[in-house]
């Protein structure tokens, strides 16, 4: 009886010792759906930097095609805990011109911005 109690005693001190917050993935930092990679667009990983006292999350993408390609993304905002940041960003779209590279970026004013995660589709 006593070892079942220790026991107890045991999980619920390891439950304890959890970090709060959501877990979050930091090297899944790009969303993207299959039809973007098929249409020949690669991104590259989010770069986080601050732009006049604003998060600025910088994110670059490649054409390898002899086209151009219209591509819709959204940044999502994460704090420390892994938590969304409100207000969340409207999707945007830009057309990334045949054979070359072109960036991406959102600015986020709030002091508590710590990750992001975007999203790329077609």
């Amino acid at each position: 009886m006593r070892f079942l109690m220790a026991c107890a005693v045991l999980f619920f001190l390891a439950g304890c010792s959890t970090k709060q917050g959501i877990a979050l993935n930091n090297q899944q930092t790009v969303i993207m759906e299959s039809p973007v990679l098929t249409a020949g667009i690669i991104p590259g990983t989010p770069s986080l930097g601050s732009d006049q006292g604003r998060q600025k999350a910088t994110l670059s993408l490649s054409n390898n095609q002899s086209k151009s390609i219209a591509v819709h993304y959204i940044f999502y905002w994460y704090d420390k805990q892994g938590l969304d940041l409100l207000p969340f960003a409207e999707p945007r779209t830009i057309t990334v011109p045949a054979d070359s590279n072109v960036d991406i970026y959102s600015l986020n004013g709030n002091l508590d911005a710590y990750s992001v995660r975007v999203h790329i589709y077609l």
